[in-house]
């Protein structure tokens, strides 16, 4: 009845003179526990009774034990090894919630499982309950696609709590990768003191620049600023102060309402603010790694004319990458990174209809890929030099007076 709607496989064999054929039926187990399943619903030939107890739900489910027991090492542990539930026709269960019971039980007579976003972590925490690794590793995989800055830190926390090793790793790299957009979010405000240091503390933190976590250490502090103020002093020797600019110092010792009232703190910056000022050495550097590729850009040239090309080289990789185009195409111009951005500075746009030399100063944003232009300088540079100093563009070269063509 069941055998002629599956692919079935005979092999011909000769054994001691006497002619043999091995017979296998590929689905024959997709069958017998479609069979099974169905028994199920129909609560025949059942033998045991779970009676799931959740707050004040309650709800009974028949099952097969040998079917649980194949499926969860607790439930075949629980039904072979002596112990009292192994005669048991009602064995009560306590910790896990009836609809999340039911799609294990779906699962382990079935092999599939459908579940929601608003519902993965109760099924996955009752499938890391009865060792369900299946079901484990699916909702691991189905959270880390969920992953975004709104909900890094709650999955991590989750993970961490019934010790999904995949999942808390993948939710923590995120989170340093994303800790711009993270710092924004409601999770990040109801972290701990000691969850905050341990976050900023980390070498592999992306951020375009240091303010941006000085910045969230602030506003973290403002959420609940009468119990936080006295942890102000030991998030900032988290921040690596050494890598801000002494401008970015100077104001926030002059604006900010959270360091006024610590005479500590802003000793401790005013010394950092002096240090930067008079470019003392400050020891082994203190600049972060993040785990992102590291780029070579390169604008400007001159093929018959100026060109507006923008590249950029990944020795990781190997490979040049084509990124959006300056307005203006340009030679002789200058380049220089701060704060994660690239700043393209004057040049000369050589056409066959004109020849002008540019005050620009543009900034590409790898991020977004887009450039967006910045003050210009108070006279047009060609064939000019950049630097940063202090967190500051500065900038030397030919003066071109008069533009010919």
């Amino acid at each position: 009845m069941y055998a002629t709607e599956c692919k079935a496989e005979v092999t011909p064999s000769h054994s001691n003179g006497n002619r043999q054929f091995h017979y296998s039926l590929a689905d024959h187990t997709n069958q017998a526990f479609q069979i099974m399943n169905e028994l199920r619903l129909e609560q025949q030939l059942c033998d045991v009774t779970l009676r799931v107890k959740y707050n004040d739900l309650q709800e009974d489910f028949v099952a097969h034990k040998v079917v649980l027991a194949s499926s969860s090492p607790v439930f075949r542990a629980m039904f072979t090894n002596g112990l009292r539930e192994c005669g048991m026709e009602m064995v009560s269960i306590e910790g896990i919630h009836p609809k999340v019971m039911q799609r294990l039980l779906e699962f382990a007579y079935t092999a599939s499982i459908s579940v929601g976003e608003k519902c993965v972590i109760h099924v996955m925490n009752g499938a890391v309950m009865y060792q369900m690794d299946s079901v484990v590793k699916a909702c691991c995989d189905f959270l880390i696609q969920q992953l975004d800055p709104s909900n890094a830190i709650g999955i991590a926390s989750f993970a961490e709590q019934i010790g999904c090793q995949e999942l808390h790793q993948k939710a923590r790299e995120y989170i340093y990768m994303h800790f711009g957009e993270v710092s924004k979010q409601e999770e990040f405000f109801n972290l701990s003191r000691c969850q905050l240091v341990n976050m900023i503390s980390r070498d592999d933190l992306n951020v375009r620049c240091e303010s941006e976590v000085f910045h969230a250490c602030i506003n973290w502090v403002k959420y609940d600023c009468e119990n936080r103020r006295p942890y102000i002093q030991a998030l900032l020797r988290a921040v690596r102060c050494h890598s801000l600019t002494p401008n970015f110092l100077q104001l926030q010792l002059q604006r900010c309402e959270i360091l006024r009232g610590d005479t500590r703190c802003q000793d401790y910056l005013s010394q950092i603010f002096q240090d930067l000022t008079l470019h003392k050495p400050t020891g082994p550097a203190q600049g972060r790694i993040p785990n992102v590729p590291q780029f070579i850009y390169v604008g400007g040239g001159y093929f018959r004319q100026s060109l507006n090309f923008l590249e950029a080289y990944n020795p990781m990789e190997g490979e040049w990458l084509s990124l959006a185009p300056l307005e203006m195409p340009r030679s002789g111009l200058a380049g220089c990174v701060l704060g994660g951005l690239f700043y393209a500075v004057g040049g000369r746009n050589n056409a066959p209809d004109c020849n002008e030399d540019s005050n620009a100063l543009d900034c590409y944003n790898p991020m977004n890929n887009q450039w967006s232009p910045c003050a210009s300088m108070s006279v047009p540079r060609n064939r000019v030099g950049a630097g940063v100093i202090d967190g500051q563009i500065l900038c030397s070269g030919r003066i071109s007076r008069v533009s010919s063509s």
